[in-house]
Order: structure tokens, then C-alpha cells, then sequence
């Protein structure tokens, strides 16, 4: 169960530099709207991946693969 906060620490942490990243990138090019729309879509998407990451992993310690 310790390694379930290790992991969600790491997965928020993850995610934060990936939107800043992204303002960094973008940022003082688009309007302030669009900055944020990109980083909204861009952190969904870096979430869904942390998410199928995390189902696989789960699904392998079960020995369903």
C-alpha cells in the first residue's frame, strides 16, 4: 500500500510538469484560453496514459497475463 502513494506522488508530479511544460512551450503565443485548453487536453492525455500504465501493471501482478 506504501508504493500506491509513492506511485500517485509520482504520477501528480508527472502531470505538473507536463502542463508546464506545455505553458512553456505555448506560452505568450496563443491567447490565455487556448493556453489552457492545450494544457487541460495534454494533461488528460498524459493521465490516461499514467491510467493504462497502471491497469497494466495491476493486471500483471495478478498473473492474468
Amino acid at each position: 500500500m506504501k508504493e500506491l502513494l509513492l506511485y500517485a506522488l509520482a504520477a501528480l508530479g508527472g502531470l505538473v510538469i507536463l502542463g508546464y511544460s506545455v505553458h512553456m512551450l505555448i506560452g505568450g503565443l496563443v491567447s490565455q484560453a487556448t493556453e489552457y485548453t492545450a494544457i487541460i487536453v495534454v494533461c488528460a492525455a498524459g493521465a490516461a496514459v499514467l491510467g493504462w500504465m497502471a491497469w497494466d501493471v495491476i493486471q500483471r501482478r495478478r498473473g492474468r497475463r
